[in-house]
Order: structure tokens, then C-alpha cells, then sequence
């Protein structure tokens, strides 16, 4: 998948956030969160909004899109 989400779990560390918060905060859910977590699948934008205003930062600051050859030296 091009797009990957290693932003996200950058951010969370930032913020002292865990997978954990966003769930019981019910920002998203695990299936998402693995989603994100694996690269696999897709992820709609009301999860992507919904973890901008929870974390108060831009879509770039979640994702970035990487070109399918380069997805497994990244992830």
C-alpha cells in the first residue's frame, strides 16, 4: 500500500498518546488502527479527520505516500 502511516505513530509518541487512548477516546477503531499499523487496506477520511482534530495536526502529519517499490524499505 503507498500509503503509510509511520507519521501517526511518530505523532503519537510525540503527544505521549498510545493506540491504546485512541481507542478508548473512541478517535478510531482496532480494526482501523491495524490497518494503519500493518499498511494494509484502506483507511477512510472521517478516521483521518478524526485523528487530526484529536491530535490537532494536517493529514501530512498522519501519512505520507511512498511509491510501491520504495513501501518495503520504508515500512
Amino acid at each position: 500500500m503507498p500509503i503509510v502511516y509511520n507519521k501517526l505513530f511518530d505523532l503519537l509518541k510525540e503527544k505521549k498518546k498510545t493506540m491504546y487512548d485512541l481507542r478508548k477516546d473512541k478517535i478510531v477503531g482496532t480494526a482501523t488502527l491495524e490497518k494503519m499499523r500493518k499498511g494494509t487496506g484502506h483507511v477512510d477520511t472521517r478516521s483521518i479527520e478524526s485523528l487530526c482534530e484529536y491530535l490537532d495536526c494536517q493529514p501530512g502529519d498522519l501519512m505520507e505516500y511512498v511509491k510501491r517499490e520504495d513501501v518495503h524499505e520504508t515500512v
